[in-house]
């Protein structure tokens, strides 16, 4: 029986690329479906860069918009996003192995490789039952928090709406993702002193972003001892990161400490805001891009370098001064972790920097603090904006989807995905170069 071309050539791709392409398929496709008439509301237009801007934003997860979603989209166009933001947050790959498995047929030997590269996993064990774990785990949560929006956006709107609002809210701050449907281009700004609203919406960031691993592992031990390294790192990496950016914040701008802490949460590449991101000092502006560079943890729905690799350079740094070993928490990090640690910091630095040039060239009537928000925004997969989004011109909101994909599927694996050259069986004399 002679097999199908089509297979045979996806059989032979790098996970990185089908991973990619599976992205880049969903995205295509939610971009089409956004510019249905179903999805439009009357007397409005949506052009294709604006809907491709919509859609890419919602599969990566990152929450800038180019047009307001409540305003533009009727309620079938709203549940197209919320679609897109869950595929995009749990992943294409996991998404794919969770249909298999509910359809009771056998996840593949191909399917688990991806889905191993997709979430950043050592080992092909257990492959099948870390999905199931994903996805209820996601559902608990994204209902726990739907639960308690309610509460707070009953008070508002009519019932049924109140309800739609919560579940889209909890589905895009689970992930990561700061879309909002409330209309205006207010995001929650109306709710700033909301308590329960705000914290509710923290603890979904926080889960979201610290990874479905680190969850589980709190899970099986619920001892911080007992936890593995790369749990122990996020979670120390996480909290001190919270801590420094409400002080920093509140230090810097005028707002309250649940503003400060709210705003240090999001920044962390969720993307709500509850403060016009506009009014903030080029301080404040500065932190929230330290914050959303650095971005959330390895396997979770949130973007930037990670908080792991964050971790790794400074004990990397500390290492060079105290002359010790790279480590923590009595254990020594393997050379490898440094080496990949630099090397997503530089392509990611490297990729913000071209960016951040292409968009100054391109909005010269903005700021350079303004368009390297933007970049930082859309690289960390956050959503955050200054107010520009909606008002860049064509070219330049092509360049921020490039960013938010690059940043989504990590330049890494963009990188890996052209670059396969066998191990050298050459080795050429070693010699020392002079640094600093």
């Amino acid at each position: 029986m002679k097999k199908h071309p089509v297979k045979t050539m996806l059989k032979h791709q790098p996970p990185g690329r089908l991973i990619a392409a599976g992205f880049a398929l969903v995205i295509l496709t939610g971009s089409l479906l956004l510019m249905l008439p179903i999805c439009v509301r009357p007397g409005q237009t949506v052009r294709f860069i604006d809907a491709l801007f919509t859609s890419t934003s919602a599969v990566c997860v990152t929450g800038l918009i180019a047009i307001d979603t409540a305003d533009h989209f009727t309620p079938v166009g709203q549940a197209v996003v919320a679609m897109l933001i869950q595929v995009g947050g749990l992943g294409v790959t996991s998404v794919g192995a969770g249909l298999i498995i509910a359809a009771g047929k056998r996840v593949g030997i191909r399917s688990r490789l991806l889905v191993k590269e997709a979430l950043n996993i050592d080992s092909y064990k257990g492959i099948v039952k870390l999905v199931k774990s994903v996805l209820t785990l996601t559902l608990v949560f994204e209902l726990v928090g739907a639960a308690l929006s309610f509460l707070v956006f009953s008070r508002d709107y009519p019932p049924l709406h109140a309800l739609w609002i919560s579940i889209f809210h909890s589905i895009a701050a689970f992930n990561n993702s700061g879309f909002d449907i409330l209309g205006g281009l207010q995001n929650l700004i109306p709710y700033q002193s909301n308590v329960l609203l705000n914290l509710t919406t923290c603890g979904l960031i926080f889960f979201g972003g610290i990874g479905f691993l680190v969850i589980l592992d709190i899970l099986k031990h619920r001892s911080f001892r007992k936890l593995a390294l790369h749990s122990k790192v996020v979670l120390t990496t996480s909290a001190a990161l919270i801590v420094a950016g409400t002080v920093l914040l509140k230090l810097t701008e005028d707002v309250t400490w649940l503003g400060a802490l709210f705003h240090s949460v999001s920044a962390r590449t969720a993307g709500f805001s509850t403060y016009p991101i506009g009014s903030f000092t080029n301080a404040g502006l500065f932190v929230l891009c330290i914050l959303m560079f650095i971005g959330a943890s390895p396997g979770s729905t949130g973007g930037g370098i990670k908080t792991s690799t964050f971790f790794v350079m400074l004990q990397s740094a500390r290492s060079a001064f105290t002359k010790r070993p790279a480590g923590a928490f009595r254990r020594t990090i393997p050379h490898g972790n440094i080496f990949s640690a630099y090397t997503v910091t530089v392509l990611s630095l490297s990729v913000v920097c071209v960016s951040t040039f292409i968009m100054c060239v391109l909005e010269p009537e903005y700021s350079l603090i303004q368009l390297l928000f933007e970049v930082v925004s859309a690289f960390g997969t956050v959503g955050l904006s200054t107010g520009i989004t909606p008002d860049l011109c064509d070219a330049g909101k092509f360049v921020i989807v490039l960013v938010m994909f690059t940043g989504r599927v990590g330049a890494m694996t963009l990188l890996s995905m052209w670059i396969n050259h066998p191990e050298p069986n050459v080795r050429f004399t070693e010699e020392s170069v002079t640094i600093g």
